[in-house]
């Protein structure tokens, strides 16, 4: 297993180094996440990049037997999983005369920068919303990995925090309830995931019932958390088809979203790359190759994982407008 930190001390290329750095500062989920970096091509010289991993999904359970008696047998239930490493990233195109002539602002390095901007918005809206079979291009997300499991919460009612009088007469029942579904977990959650609008709620209601904490990420940031769970907003993933922003984490119309918990481990929800540190590269375009239009990008190869259907949860169903 590899962080993008650990990732970054194997590169020899500056640039590399520094784009990976950025991937850190603009994502705290891609900060904490931890990759097994053992994918490679299959045998024979093959292009698909395949995790193949097991997933618990139901674990055994003990109980008492009275003498003479058999116990009622169970098993634990694993599924075999599999996760196709996905490419994405952007590329873009300069005249060399843009790139020998740049002013003050560097036009490569803030094409690079704007790149991975793209590319960590993207990568936050896949890790919630992927949906391989809807789109083969993309990997599986927490909304496929949790729809329908043990760890879905509230999916038959509703909490309405929508107003600050609500949030103040519920705040109660928001802490049981919140209580309820992280023992409802395997474990500790590393992360709370959701959107703008839930988490500025959630620190709301923290505030007032005492379980508000701060701590500070790898860059010496500010870091907002439910007792000691760091709150993430994943903020908004702009659809290029419809040509507008929208929250990562979807509100419904009727103004309802959902907050995912993830423990990230080695055995929880963690990322797979390609063997070795090859999770991101940046390519800069090269000033004295032929022709007058010159390339760059940014690049990606990865995957999200949950080996436990319960290290991970989704409370729905959670009013925010």
């Amino acid at each position: 297993m590899i962080t993008l930190a650990q990732a970054k001390v194997g590169m020899a290329d500056k640039v590399d180094q520094q784009v990976i750095d950025e991937f850190r500062r603009g994502s705290y989920l891609l900060e904490n996440l931890i990759f097994d970096n053992t994918v490679s091509p299959s045998v024979g010289g093959g292009s698909t990049l395949v995790y193949g991993y097991v997933r618990l999904k139901t674990p055994a359970t003990a109980s008492f037997r009275p003498l003479n008696t058999e116990y009622t047998p169970n098993q634990a239930i694993r599924t075999q999983e599999t996760a196709k490493l996905k490419i994405f990233g952007g590329e873009f195109n300069l005249d060399r005369v843009v790139i020998e002539t740049a002013g003050p602002v560097n036009e490569t390095a803030f094409q690079i920068d704007e790149k991975t901007k793209g590319a960590i918005n993207l990568f936050h809206y896949t890790a919630i919303n992927g949906d391989s079979e809807q789109n083969p291009d993309e990997f599986d997300g927490l909304d496929v990995f949790l729809t329908g499991s043990s760890t879905e919460y509230n999916t038959g009612g509703t909490l309405d925090i929508s107003s600050s009088s609500l949030m103040d007469s519920e705040y109660n029942r928001v802490l049981d309830m919140m209580d309820e579904f992280v023992s409802g977990l395997a474990g500790r959650p590393t992360l709370f995931l959701t959107n703008t609008n839930l988490a500025t709620k959630i620190k709301g209601i923290a505030r007032r019932a005492g379980y508000y904490t701060r701590m500070e990420d790898a860059f010496g940031r500010s870091v907002d958390a439910w007792n000691d769970i760091p709150i993430v907003d994943l903020q908004e993933y702009f659809n290029p088809t419809e040509q507008k922003s929208l929250p990562v984490v979807p509100i419904a119309a009727d103004g309802t979203t959902s907050l995912y918990a993830v423990e990230i481990a080695r055995d929880g929800f963690h990322g797979a790359s390609p063997l070795g540190n090859k999770i991101i590269k940046a390519r800069l375009p090269d000033i004295n190759a032929p022709g007058v239009i010159k390339k760059g990008d940014v690049e990606a190869v990865m995957a999200v994982v949950l080996k436990n259907s319960r290290k991970a949860g989704a409370f729905r169903n959670i009013k925010v407008r």
